[in-house]
């Protein structure tokens, strides 16, 4: 009995050393981008955790010197406008596959599962080509309908799977009522499936966010720039500045941040969502 207490009272200790090891691993960068961002000296390797003289001078600059502002606002444009679309369309389709029986339905499932095989970069030359024949190149609203279609695999397969628990009683019993299947989307499965709606608009929206690939691509305009090109560059061009590419850093994560912190519950359940993709 005293030999398993031991055992228990060492393995306990160990999986803290390793939690703790793993927290330090990750909060230092963090620590020491936010220091950063108050550091009075541009150079990178000069820079210190905790600045002797802490100053708002490279927000004020990163504002005054750059366009962050429309990269600011251009970035939580697509992020906000796909978020939206994409619970719309998800959830809908995820509802009629998950509801409806139709000639098609299964192979319609199976197209849909195969898609999540493929890595999105694969595309981005004939995205590349589209965007060029239909003159949406530059265009913000071509970054919203490609992160949309993008995230359809793999949020109808986890709406879809969240929506085959809710009992199909409430089905026939709303349908006894007089309630059309419109009514019966908005009324009955819309607000018992929040939990992974929320899921969904937070990824979705934490996805356009910080993504550099795609915008890269499909954007060369300097007013029309996402964040994650416009903080890219002012590390990699000539004149590099890395405490304001840390101040802007550190905007860009509190939206994140926020988020997290307000649906941490909803994200839990909705990485175990989804696992019935049964009939």
């Amino acid at each position: 009995m005293k030999l398993y207490k031991v055992k228990k009272i060492i393995t306990t200790v160990l999986v803290y050393i390793e939690l703790l090891i793993v927290a330090a691993v990750i909060i230092y960068p963090l620590l020491w981008v936010i220091g950063s961002s108050f550091n009075p000296l541009n150079g990178i390797a000069r820079n210190s955790m905790i600045p002797d003289n802490p100053t708002l001078d490279n927000y004020i600059r990163l504002f005054q010197k750059t366009k962050y502002a429309a990269w600011y606002g251009n970035t939580f444009y697509v992020a906000l406008v796909t978020t939206i679309f994409s619970i719309i369309l998800h959830t809908m389709t995820a509802f009629v596959f998950a509801r409806f029986r139709f000639r098609g339905r299964k192979m319609g499932l199976l197209f849909v599962m195969i898609l999540q095989m493929f890595p999105s970069f694969m595309g981005l030359t004939a995205l590349y080509m589209v965007a060029l024949n239909f003159g949406m190149l530059n265009n913000l609203n071509m970054l919203v309908i490609i992160y949309v279609a993008g995230g359809i695999p793999q949020n109808i397969w986890l709406v879809r799977g969240y929506m085959l628990n809710i009992p199909k009683s409430m089905d026939e019993a709303a349908s006894i009522d007089g309630v059309t299947k419109l009514q019966l989307f908005f009324k009955i499965i819309l607000p018992l499936s929040l939990p992974i709606i929320f899921f969904i608009a937070v990824t979705s929206f934490m996805g356009p966010w910080m993504d550099y690939m795609l915008p890269r691509y499909l954007i060369n305009q300097n007013e029309k720039r996402t964040l994650a090109i416009g903080l890219f560059d002012l590390i990699n061009g000539t004149t590099q500045d890395f405490t304001a590419f840390c101040a802007g850093s550190v905007l860009v994560a509190i939206p994140i941040t926020i988020l997290y912190m307000v649906f941490q519950r909803f994200l839990l359940e909705g990485l175990m969502a989804g696992a019935n993709k049964g009939e």
